[in-house]
């Protein structure tokens, strides 16, 4: 799973709107838009950030797994 579904997946799942995690990364909601659909490539300090937020790791925001390594 790519990670900007992963993104949109846990944003739903929480039941917050995109406008509400554009704010909680402090950026314009066209920018975090574009995250989620996948055209541009989600920066390391917001990855962690949602993470952070979501109480998830890292390595499950991107989907890598064991079986990656």
């Amino acid at each position: 799973m790519a990670i900007y579904r992963r993104v949109r997946d846990l944003r739903e799942d929480k039941d917050k709107t995109q406008k509400e995690i554009a704010n909680l990364l402090n950026m314009q909601l066209t920018v975090y838009q574009r995250y989620e659909r996948g055209e541009r490539e989600l920066p390391l300090w917001a990855a962690i950030k949602l993470a952070d937020y979501y109480n998830v790791t890292l390595d499950f925001l991107v989907d890598r797994n064991q079986t990656n390594k």
